[in-house]
């Protein structure tokens, strides 16, 4: 029996409201919100890594990454309300290039599925490229006064803006204006890192596998205190100029009897110890900053 024209209208309109819907539900159950994102300080750069649970959870639904970015004020812990795209990768990592050294950024990270949809964003996370260089060569005073000092940073034209010319300055040892000296101990000829300015302190970090290891300064533990330059491990330094405050670090890749191979980082931005102590946070981190909120 052929059926009445009002029930195949009402049966067709009931498949199109289903099909809606499926393709609503499919589009509106988005993949999880990746999890864990972590940041490294690089030189005008910064490297983002996170969990990869977004695909795990849905392989066959994954598409991409989307990493954003937002200003973020250091004072206030903020992230701006305007967010970029910075690109898509389908691997959980991005390095974002081509930054300014010293301007702290905000990231997050979002999945998107092969129907359309986009989660939610990761938890925030704020970092600031910092200039570093790697395998500089310092002398023992003892061996060569003249290049037995080093200067993280001289701000030769007042700017606040650091120039490559103007840090990382191997100097003479016996200036007073240098950050710290190599010295021999002529009983065991071990080499020590000795604090010159008055204004700057230091700390043992311990052993890192790489300069980039070290990303946040300690809140404490600064001295005036010699150390044993040893290989493998880490120095943070802490530099009060007069109102300006900076952090450094260091990381020895070689030690010798005449002299130190080093790796060194410095966060040109004041007060922010990124490498790196971050406005009012209390311990120190492997690597970048979480953001509490963003601004609305």
């Amino acid at each position: 029996m052929r059926a009445p024209l009002t029930s195949l209208l009402a049966a067709t309109a009931f498949l199109a409201v289903a099909c809606n819907s499926n393709n609503d539900i499919l589009i509106q159950t988005p993949l999880p919100a990746p999890d864990a994102l972590e940041s490294v300080s690089l030189n005008q750069a910064v490297e983002l890594d996170w969990s990869d649970n977004a695909y795990t959870t849905a392989p066959t639904r994954f598409q991409v990454y989307r990493v954003y970015s937002a200003t973020y004020d250091l004072d206030l812990g903020l992230c701006g309300a305007r967010w970029d795209v910075e690109g898509t990768t389908v691997a959980p990592e991005f390095l974002v290039g081509a930054l300014t050294n010293g301007v702290p950024r905000c990231y997050s990270v979002t999945a998107l599925s092969t129907d359309g949809g986009e989660s939610d964003r990761s938890p925030l996370r704020q970092d600031t490229p910092r200039p570093d260089a790697r395998n500089v060569l310092v002398y023992a005073f003892g061996t060569r006064p003249d290049s037995s000092g080093f200067r993280f940073w001289d701000d030769f034209n007042n700017d606040s803006i650091g120039q490559a010319s103007e840090m990382g300055l191997i100097e003479a040892g016996n200036a007073t204006d240098i950050d710290f000296a190599i010295h021999r101990n002529n009983a065991d000829s071990s080499l020590w890192i000795v604090p010159v300015f008055s204004g700057t302190t230091m700390g043992p970090y311990g052993w890192v596998a790489d300069l980039t290891s070290i990303d946040f300064a300690p809140v404490g533990g600064y001295t005036r205190d010699s150390l044993p330059a040893q290989v493998g491990y880490g120095y943070v330094f802490k530099m009060v100029d007069g109102a300006a405050l900076h952090y450094g670090a260091v990381r020895v890749t070689h030690v010798g009897r005449q002299y130190v191979i080093l790796d060194w980082s410095l966060q040109t931005d004041p007060g922010n110890p990124e490498l790196t102590v971050r406005a009012r946070l209390l311990t120190a981190r492997p690597s970048g900053s979480a953001v509490a909120a963003a601004r609305q």
